[in-house]
């Protein structure tokens, strides 16, 4: 089974602003400071750019977990995607678009993942993942709204 789901967000800044700020790995480890989510490979620093892939390590449901993503997709400052390409998930691809709106962005993320193990990932995802991954994303959302305030 693949799951799939869309996160909105309103953002009081322009695209540009938006998008640069989602391409940056500092902002990132800011928004995920819960799970103490640091980039140990690749990438570490600044902003991320086509191509480029960078190494996560974060404990998640109380296990330490790494994920190395790509960004295989690049359209500043209108979108970009990043794709798992090692670790937890047998597969991993979030879009992130940002649309002008009246408040200034409307930021889309468009997350589709598969877990591994066959029908025991199944399982997960319908237990577990289908609702943790999108707090996750409406989390750092939040984060870097606020980032954006300051």
């Amino acid at each position: 089974m693949t799951v799939s789901f869309r996160v909105v967000t309103e953002l009081d800044v322009p695209p540009e602003r938006a998008c640069a700020i989602s391409l940056d790995i500092g902002a990132h480890e800011t928004s995920m400071a819960d799970s103490g989510e640091r980039a140990v490979a690749g990438t570490t620093s600044g902003t991320i750019g086509l191509g480029e892939s960078v190494t996560w390590r974060a404990r998640h449901l109380g296990i330490v977990w790494q994920m190395t993503s790509r960004i295989t997709a690049l359209e500043a400052p209108n979108r970009f995607v990043d794709e798992q390409v090692r670790g937890p998930f047998a597969r991993f691809r979030h879009e992130h678009r940002f649309e002008p709106s009246a408040r200034g962005t409307r930021m889309v993320d468009e997350i589709t993942f598969r877990a591994p193990l066959g029908p025991l990932g199944r399982v997960a995802e319908v237990l577990v993942l289908a609702r943790y991954v999108p707090h996750l994303i409406r989390v750092r959302n939040a984060s870097l709204a606020e980032q954006l305030r300051a």
